[in-house]
Parts: C-alpha cells; structure tokens; sequence
C-alpha cells in the first residue's frame, strides 16, 4: 500500500506572517488587522530596535539609524534573534517590517513552512499622502525613504508569497488581507 501523501496544513497551524514595503505602504495598518481580527501576536522591528538600543523612544530618523547600523554591523542575525525569541510557536503571529534578506531567512529558518512573507506596494505619492503628518516636505518623505536601511526591501518582494497593492482604502485592504488569510487556511478564525 503506498505511503499516505503528507497532509496540507490543518486550519489549527499556525502562520507567521511577516510584512515588507516601502514606508507608508501599510505594513503596520495590516499588521494591527490580523492581530486585532485573527487574535495574531504583534511583533515590530523598530520595536525590537528600541528595547534593545535606545534608551528612550527615539524619533524616525534615529530609529533609522539604529537600523543602519545594526544591518551595517553584520548585526541583522541577532535583531531577528531578539525578535524571534519573543514570540510564542503556539500561537499565530504578524511580524512588522521586514527589511532585509536576512530578516526573511532568519524567520523562514524559524517558522519553516508556517512563515508567509506578504510584499505590500503603493506608489510614492500615495505613501507620502499617509506619511504627511510625519513627514514636512514630499522631499524629507523621499530622503527617508531612500536611507541605506531601506535599501533592501525591494529584495524582497520576489520572496513574497503574495504581494498586495495597498493604493485604495483600508477596507480594501483588509478585504484583500481576509481573502488571502482564508488561502492559508486561517479564514475560520475571528
């Protein structure tokens, strides 16, 4: 008799969602609707970041260059390391902000075939648009955009599992990110 094939995932696995794109591309506006919705653990690396390098809460810029020069010094293992460490395996999990291959690999080695990494785009203007309050000129949007710390994140993007435009409104997100959910099996959960 042959061998059974192996089973698809089960619809009580759990999934590790990791979310990549430019800034103001929704990342965190997608990440707080599978937490909120699904009941996903939070994880942000600008977090991580924070609790393991700045004393007090530092502005965009620093938090940037807290990035830099973690991902510069061959320091990106032990940011992933950290970020890892504080999520629970038994329960599904949104991770904030990957920027970089490693982030990728380091979560793919963690989670093996639970990981999903989601690429969400929008045009500059549209990002700009979101980051307005942030941001006092179109060109400190785009200066920020361009740091060296942001530099990999289009790597990423052919690594995605899915990639989601991100150009209408939050709904629209949200009706995308449900859809996608239910593709990986987790759509029963509220």
């Amino acid at each position: 008799m042959p061998s059974p094939s192996p089973s698809p995932r089960s619809q009580t696995d759990t999934l590790f969602v990791g979310f990549a794109g430019r800034i103001g591309a929704g990342k965190t506006s997608a990440a707080n609707y599978l937490s909120s919705k699904y009941g996903f653990q939070y994880a942000r690396y600008s977090q991580v970041l924070r609790d393991w390098l700045a004393s007090e809460a530092p502005e965009r810029e620093s938090l940037q260059e807290l990035g830099w020069e973690v991902m510069a010094g061959g320091r990106q293992v032990e940011l992933n390391a950290r970020l890892i460490a504080g999520l629970s395996r038994s329960q599904s999990a949104v991770i904030d902000g990957l920027r970089h291959h490693i982030d990728f690999h380091s979560l793919s080695y963690a989670f093996g075939a639970s990981f999903r990494l989601v690429f969400l785009e929008a045009a500059a203007e549209a990002r700009f648009e979101r980051k307005r309050s942030r941001f006092s000129a179109y060109e400190a949007f785009l200066a920020a955009d361009s740091h060296p710390v942001e530099a990999q994140i289009d790597t990423l993007r052919p690594l995605a599992a899915a990639t989601i435009p991100t150009e209408e409104s939050l709904e629209g997100l949200y009706r995308r990110l449900d859809g996608w959910v239910a593709t990986c099996g987790m759509g029963h959960r509220t």
